[in-house]
C-alpha cells in the first residue's frame, strides 16, 4: 500500500482527503491538532468501512473491505518543530525498510489558516501567524520529509488557492501567503525534478469548510479607529457578506479531495489544478480585463 502524510487533517479538505485516500487503499498518516479530531477521523473511517462491507456485492474493486487502507492520526502542528520531527520519525519507523529516512509516496501540505481585514489594521502578530502556518510550516514539513519522498520517488501536493493567483482587497494576508506557496511550488517542481519527485499545486476557489468561520473570527478582531471610519467603516459588513456568500457558493471538500487524489495518481501530474467554477471564472476575468477594470468589478462586488 502507498503511504501518504496529510497536514491539517482535523477538518475540511485535509480530513476529507485522508478518508478518501484511505478508502482507496492508502496508508494515511493524518496530521491533527488534538486527540479528539484524531478519534473522530478513526471513527468515521471505521463507519465508512462497515457501511461498505454491508453493501451487497462489495467484495472487490477500489475501496472494498479487501483493499481499503488505514488512517493513523498523529499530532502535527506545522509550526511546532518537535512535532514535525516526530512525524518524520514515525514515517521512518513505519516505512524504513531499505531507507534510513523511510519511504513516503505522497505529502499533502494542506494545513492553513485565513487572516483578513485591511492590511493597515491587521495586527503584526496575526500577519506573522498567517505566514508561520501557511508558508514556513509547509516548508518545514516538506524539508523534514524529503529524504523519505526521494526514497519512494514520491509526490508533493501543495494546497494553494485561487487567492494564490488573484489578490482582492481585505484578503491581503491570506492571498500573500498563498502567492508565496505558488512560488514555492514552482521552485520545488524544478529543484526536485532530478529526484523524481513531482510537485503539484491545487488551487480551489470557495470550499465549504470551517476555515470561513475561523476567518470570520479573525476579522472580527480588527478594530477600526474613529479617524479611519471614513476609509474602512463599511468594511466589516462588506467582509461579513463576502465570507457568507463565499461559504454558501463553495464546492464540497470532496471535490478538492478528488482533485488531490488525481494529482497523486495521474501518470503525468499537472503543475496546477484549478478547482471550482468561481476559481475558473476569476482567472478568466483577470485574464480578459485590464487591472483597473478588474479592480472596479471587485470593489463593486465588495460594496466598498
Amino acid at each position: 500500500m502507498p503511504t501518504a502524510l496529510i497536514t491539517g487533517a482535523s477538518t475540511g479538505i485535509g480530513r476529507t482527503t485522508a478518508l478518501r485516500l484511505a478508502a482507496a487503499g492508502w496508508t494515511v498518516l493524518a496530521g491533527v491538532r488534538d486527540d479528539s479530531a484524531g478519534e473522530r477521523l478513526i471513527a468515521d473511517f471505521a463507519a465508512g468501512t462497515a457501511a461498505h462491507a454491508g453493501t451487497p456485492g462489495a467484495t472487490g474493486g477500489e475501496g472494498s473491505p479487501r483493499d481499503r487502507g488505514s488512517v493513523t492520526p498523529l499530532a502535527l502542528d506545522v509550526t511546532d518543530a518537535a512535532q514535525i520531527a516526530a512525524a518524520a520519525e514515525l514515517v521512518r519507523e513505519q516505512t524504513g525498510a531499505g531507507s534510513s529516512a523511510g519511504r513516503l509516496d505522497a505529502l499533502v501540505n494542506n494545513a492553513g489558516i485565513g487572516v483578513g481585514g485591511p492590511l493597515e489594521l491587521v495586527s503584526p502578530e496575526d500577519l506573522r501567524m498567517q505566514f508561520e502556518v501557511n508558508v514556513f510550516g509547509q516548508v518545514a514539513v516538506t524539508r523534514a520529509l524529503l529524504g523519505a519522498l526521494r526514497a519512494a520517488r514520491g509526490r508533493i501536493v501543495l494546497v494553494s488557492s485561487i487567492g494564490g493567483r488573484i489578490a482582492v482587497p481585505f484578503n491581503g494576508p491570506y492571498a500573500a501567503s498563498k502567492h508565496a506557496i505558488e512560488a514555492l511550488g514552482d521552485a520545488l517542481r524544478g529543484e526536485l525534478h532530478s529526484s523524481g519527485i513531482a510537485v503539484s499545486l491545487v488551487e480551489p476557489g470557495s470550499v465549504k469548510t470551517p476555515i470561513w468561520a475561523k476567518a470570520r473570527a479573525t476579522a472580527e478582531r480588527v478594530r477600526i479607529p474613529p479617524e479611519l471610519q471614513s476609509e474602512y467603516g463599511r468594511v466589516p459588513d462588506a467582509f461579513a457578506k463576502v465570507l457568507a456568500d463565499t461559504e454558501r457558493r463553495g464546492v464540497a471538500p470532496e471535490q478538492v479531495a478528488a482533485t488531490i487524489e488525481r494529482a497523486l495518481t495521474a501518470r503525468r501530474p499537472r503543475a496546477r489544478y484549478l478547482v471550482g467554477r468561481d476559481a475558473r471564472g476569476m482567472v478568466l476575468a483577470r485574464t480578459l480585463l485590464p487591472s483597473r477594470a478588474f479592480d472596479r468589478v471587485v470593489r463593486r462586488a465588495l460594496g466598498v
